[in-house]
Formats: C-alpha cells, structure tokens, sequence
C-alpha cells in the first residue's frame, strides 16, 4: 500500500460534505481511491463519481436511514468524516436557550447520531475509521465565539472518549482542528462584517502563516488520520491551524 492509493477498495461516508471542507475532502478520498458518499441537506451540485445523500442531521431517523442507503449503495462502511457543523457568534449573553440547543444539537449530538448508525458497518471493517472535525476553538479562547467554542469543546472531549469506547473493536477516532478556514461559512461571516476587508484582514494575521487556512489542507490532515497507513494514530486531535495554537511569531515589520 503506498499513499495516492491508500484507499483503494474502501468506502467512506462524510456529513457536511457538498461544500466547504466536508466537499475537499470527499473528493481526495475519493482520488485516493475511495468510494465516497456525501451527506448534506442540501446536495445539489455533488456530482459523480462522488454519491450524494440527503439528510437532517439533526434527526435521528433522517441519519439512520442516510448512513444505511449510503453503506448499501457504496457496499458497506469503512470511514466515516463527521464533518457537519454550524457556527455561532456572541458572548454567552448574545444567545438564547434555542440557539444554544440548536448548535450543540448540530455540531455535537449529530456526531453521536452518524456514529451510532455507522458503527455496526465499522465493526464489519479491518480499516475502520472515524474522524471528527473539531476546530482550534476547542482549545483557544476566541472573542466572540462561547457557544461556539463550547460546542468544539465538546467535540474534542467526544472524540477522546470514543477513541477509548472502541479502540478494542479495531475503530480508530481522531479529529482535526482547523483553524479559521476559507470556507462558504466564513465568507458568509464576513459579508455581515461592517468592513469586510478589514475583519478578513485581522482574520488572517491571527494566523502565523499570513493567510486563511484551505479546505483542502484540512481534507489533507482528515484523510491522513482515516487512512490504512495510520493504523497507529487513535485518540488523537490534529491541528491544522496555520500556527495560532503555538506560534508566537513577532508582528511583521517588528
């Protein structure tokens, strides 16, 4: 086995995955030799050789019966990307009860939701592998992000948890951590933004490296946890962060 076809023959399910990095990655697992599923609520526009299945991730019926018509169609389940999530802005003051159900309700019980329907697959798998998106959230104090944040968190904390759970079925789980993205959700972010070149601005040199992170890059480190050739990588969180975690860089010009 050797990288550029470490998937070949196994079969992948990612949520969120007509768009943003949820789209980057189906589609290099899918290059890298994977048949490749996609669950969204909205699919239009996912085009073969990529599968594409609609569903409410936020019930629970809608998950069970997507993973199941994506298993039988794709011949079973080896990977699954939770990778669906929404965002949010404010202090804890700045959200109700309902948008603080609703977010925790999206971002982490829909990972419980996929998993559960998809584990009795995995369980079938000799390369069985979950990787949840978290985000650097997690781990950062950011402004204006609590629920969001908590959100993360909990996702992180999840993640370590059913890495323990299932570690002895031969189920690895990881996550990655992006950090802030050049994704369809930040640029909506920052159209509502009073100057919109300014806050990508300061958005940008948060991160060390000068730049937003690219979906593709986060699809990269997903695809390098659920790959055969990290049979030893379990329990884990990868950031892909462009630096904020540890960089402590001097300001340009300084």
């Amino acid at each position: 086995m050797t990288f550029g076809n470490d998937f070949k023959g196994l079969k992948a399910v990612v949520t969120g995955g007509a768009s943003g990095i949820g789209r980057a990655t189906a589609e290099l697992l899918s290059a890298r030799g994977a048949r490749v599923a996609v669950l969204d609520l909205q699919t239009e526009g996912v085009a073969e050789p990529l599968l594409a299945f609609r569903a409410d991730m936020g019930d629970r019926a809608s998950v069970n019966a997507a993973i199941a018509a994506a298993a039988e169609a794709l011949g079973g389940l080896d990977v699954l990307v939770n990778n669906v999530g929404i965002g949010a802005q404010g202090t804890v003051a700045d959200n109700d009860d309902a948008e603080w159900a609703r977010v925790l309700d999206i971002n982490v019980t829909s990972i419980a939701r996929a998993t559960a329907a998809a584990l009795p697959l995995l369980r079938k798998s000799s390369a069985a592998a979950i990787v949840n998106t978290c985000s650097i959230a997690a781990r950062n104090g950011l402004p204006d992000r609590a629920l969001y944040s908590a959100s993360k968190g909990a996702v992180l904390s999840l993640t370590f948890a059913m890495a323990t759970d299932h570690v002895r079925e031969g189920i690895r789980v990881n996550c990655v951590c992006p950090g802030t993205a050049s994704t369809p959700w930040v640029d909506r972010l920052l159209e509502k933004a009073a100057d919109p070149a300014a806050e990508r601005a300061a958005l940008e040199a948060r991160q060390a490296i000068g730049r937003l992170v690219t979906p593709e890059e986060v699809a990269g480190a997903i695809a390098y946890l659920a790959s055969p050739l990290s049979g030893s990588t379990t329990g884990t969180a990868l950031d892909v962060d462009g630096g904020v975690s540890t960089l402590r860089v001097r300001p340009a010009g300084s």
